[in-house]
């Protein structure tokens, strides 16, 4: 009891107490919760509709369509610039689908499992047909592949114990064909999007007349011209004018992601005097290594920094460097030259033939693969298939035998020229290469026999046996260094863009610039490599005026600094940034005015032609409504002169139309007006002609929709 009245008497401090302890409980959760969200925004790529995609999800769909690549096209390895137009792709993909499914959900547009299985088993749908699972006679998609791969998916998973390479095949194959059809349910709702929208534009009977008749009708009429070019005095533009026509016409300036003007100087840093000599030292010592009689070609061009690997192959000359195919045969066999720069590409190079022949293209050949328990097993076996096919037995029916199809198959210089290859496959292709048509041999490959019958030999061409040694003139470390002290000295003591813009042509530098660069583009300068550099142009904490560090980029060799000029993050381009456009289209309505003042007084054709600077009078005959006529005399087409005609009787004479390259009067002196009604097979060719007006139009509906969904892209903040 004590304790309780104790605790009364001390209630309000109690509270009080209990007050700061709740508040700070919820600060903390506050702040946690803020750094949630801090962090989570950190991490978005991108936004559609208030719809958020964070950088973990957009790899994830980055990595599916690069393994679809990867697995289709065979190559394992994407380059970093193929692995951009990768994720550029996603990005569109993505973004084009939110904005349907959207659109969809609106409209109650769906695409249902029974629908799919109808597209499957109907076959037709272009993606299927790109599917390994087609007829190899038709090409066409082959359903019943399809359901046999995903039985015996569904069997190897189910069963444990199988091969790692074969389950990781099935399971490649199995996302392959996730992905296709994930794309066919995508592609066939917008199909029905896009479908609905045309079907907006099928015409009534009036349309359908008006368009024949905008087609049909004919005018001829005798043109006078008073072009913009003909007035000499200068037109004064103020900054009134230009906002006002900024205004008229800011839904063309429109912009769905930001945009930065930057000034810049790259640095392109080039090998010394000092560094070219000691290149041309270290080839000369190459060169007379590969004299020696006993040179082996293929380690001293390893350890030489050749861009260009040893092949024992012979090649064709269109397979070696253009510079070294150019001069290719003016090298005897046995002979070598250089070395010699070769300036287009800025290499040291040294070239030595070893032999020339004339040998086909292409060789059909068929093969049986022979391998036993021990050599004298395997030797055995091919003996005896040896004696089989001599005997006259069919090669297809041995091959059977030995589980192998022994099919006939080219096989083509392209297919292994600048590839890597090691010592078995040079032995195979070379025996194809120099084998007589017609033949049987054995090849021994390591452990194995190759039974090979060469049934055909194509197209003999030139190739060499050489070996080049290609070299970059490369810098030195020490002049990467010094390059880069310089250039640092010159930042360090010029520190504003206006003072480095006045010392940069002393200083052995140029300013350049670019205005207008989007933050979806991916380098800065042409240069690869500025991926850090970009991003410090568009993050938003980068203020107008600021100076960037150095960055080091392209292959490692310019260095480079970039200065912010303009900043815009608004829906629309700047009036500054558009000036020049708008100046000229200001130009243009006002001298319009002028020409259409002088004009204002002439009453007919000729007195127009004789107003300073007219044009010759012009006859200009099948004018419709439907299509711009082109005037050769200013070289332009000009819709608004087709409408003025197509609305003028005969004989009468109109003044003063305002033109894309001047100002037009004219006198309609003939027509050919189709009067009479369309009979249906007319009408019908029309009515599809307004459709697939439509059809165009509504293509573009994705352009509409960027507007609609509030599209954002951050990409440009993690790549």
């Amino acid at each position: 009891m004590a304790t309780l009245q104790k605790i009364r008497s001390k209630g309000a401090l109690l509270i009080l107490f209990v007050g700061l302890a709740l508040f700070a409980f919820i600060a903390e959760e506050g702040v946690r919760s803020l750094s949630s969200t801090r962090a989570e925004s950190h991490q978005r790529i991108g936004e559609v509709y208030g719809e958020s995609i964070n950088i973990q999800e957009f790899n994830d769909l980055v990595e599916e369509y690069a393994d679809v690549i990867k697995f289709s096209s065979g190559n394992d390895n994407l380059s970093e610039e193929q692995m951009q137009q990768v994720r550029d792709q996603v990005w569109n993909t993505f973004v084009q689908n939110k904005l349907l499914e959207h659109e969809a959900n609106e409209l109650g547009l769906t695409v249902t499992d029974a629908e799919m299985q109808d597209i499957i088993k109907n076959g037709k749908n272009p993606m299927l047909a790109q599917t390994p699972f087609r007829n190899q006679q038709t090409g066409a998609f082959d359903l019943e592949q399809l359901n046999q791969f995903l039985t015996q998916y569904k069997a190897i998973k189910d069963q444990p114990g199988q091969p790692a390479e074969a389950l990781a095949y099935y399971d490649q194959l199995y996302h392959y064909w996730k992905f296709v059809e994930k794309n066919v349910r995508q592609q066939t709702l917008a199909n029905k999007y896009q479908s609905l929208l045309a079907k907006s534009f099928i015409p009534n009977p009036v349309s359908i007349q008006n368009f024949f008749k905008g087609s049909s009708d004919e005018k001829e009429v005798v043109l006078a011209t008073l072009p913009y070019s003909s007035i000499k005095e200068e037109v004064k533009v103020d900054d009134q004018d230009l906002k006002t026509k900024y205004n008229e016409l800011k839904e063309l300036f429109r912009i769905s992601d930001p945009i930065r003007d930057i000034k810049y100087i790259d640095v392109a840093v080039k090998a010394s005097k000092a560094d070219r000599e000691e290149i041309n030292k270290e080839m000369l010592e190459i060169a007379e290594q590969m004299q020696a009689a006993d040179a082996d070609y293929a380690n001293i061009i390893r350890k030489s920094g050749s861009t260009v690997s040893y092949s024992a192959l012979p090649l064709r000359r269109n397979a070696l460097p253009n510079d070294i195919a150019a001069q290719i045969d003016s090298i005897p066999a046995g002979t070598q030259k250089g070395p010699f720069l070769t300036a287009a590409d800025n290499t040291q190079n040294i070239v030595r033939v070893l032999s020339k022949a004339s040998m086909p293209d292409s060789v059909q050949f068929r093969q049986i693969a022979v391998s036993g328990a021990t050599a004298a097993e395997t030797q055995k076996t091919a003996d005896s298939i040896m004696t089989a096919l001599n005997a006259g037995v069919p090669f297809d029916s041995i091959a059977r035998k030995y589980n192998q199809t022994g099919e006939e198959t080219w096989l083509t210089s392209a297919q292994y020229e600048n590839a890597v290859i090691d010592e078995n496959n040079q032995k195979f292709i070379n025996q194809l290469c120099t084998q007589a048509a017609g033949t049987t041999q054995q090849l021994k490959l390591g452990n194995a026999i190759a039974i090979l019958r060469v049934l055909d030999r194509k197209n003999f061409v030139d190739k060499y046996n050489v070996a080049v040694v290609k070299r970059p003139v490369d810098f030195s470390n020490d002049t990467f260094n010094k390059t880069y002290n310089d250039f640092s000295q010159f930042i360090a003591t010029y520190k504003t863009i206006e003072e480095i813009e006045a010392n940069a042509v002393k200083s052995g530098y140029m300013v350049q610039e670019r205005e207008g660069m989007f933050s979806t583009e991916h380098n800065v300068a042409n240069l690869p490599a500025t991926r850090e550099a970009f991003r410090w142009i568009f993050k938003e904490e980068t203020k107008v005026g600021e100076i960037s560090d150095i960055y080091t980029c392209g292959n490692n060799d310019h260095l480079l600094v970039v200065m912010l000029t303009g900043k815009n993050n608004e829906q629309f381009r700047t009036l500054e940034s558009v000036k020049e456009y708008l100046q000229s289209e200001v130009e243009r309505d006002k001298k319009a005015l002028m020409l259409q003042e002088k004009m204002e007084a002439c009453n007919d054709l000729a007195a127009v032609a004789k107003v300073k600077g007219a044009l010759p009078q012009d006859t200009i005959k099948h004018v419709t409504f439907n299509a711009p006529v082109f005037l050769q005399s200013v070289g332009t087409s000009e819709p608004a002169l087709s409408g003025a005609i197509a609305k003028t009787a005969k004989g009468q004479f109109v003044k003063g139309v305002k033109g894309n390259a001047g100002v037009f009067a004219f006198q309609v002196v003939g027509e050919d007006n189709t009067n009479a009604k369309l009979d249906d097979t007319t009408k019908q060719n029309t009515k599809i002609q307004i459709i697939n007006q439509g059809i165009r139009a509504s293509s573009r509906y994705t352009q509409e929709l960027m507007k609609k969904g509030n599209v954002k892209d951050n990409r440009y903040l993690f790549y």
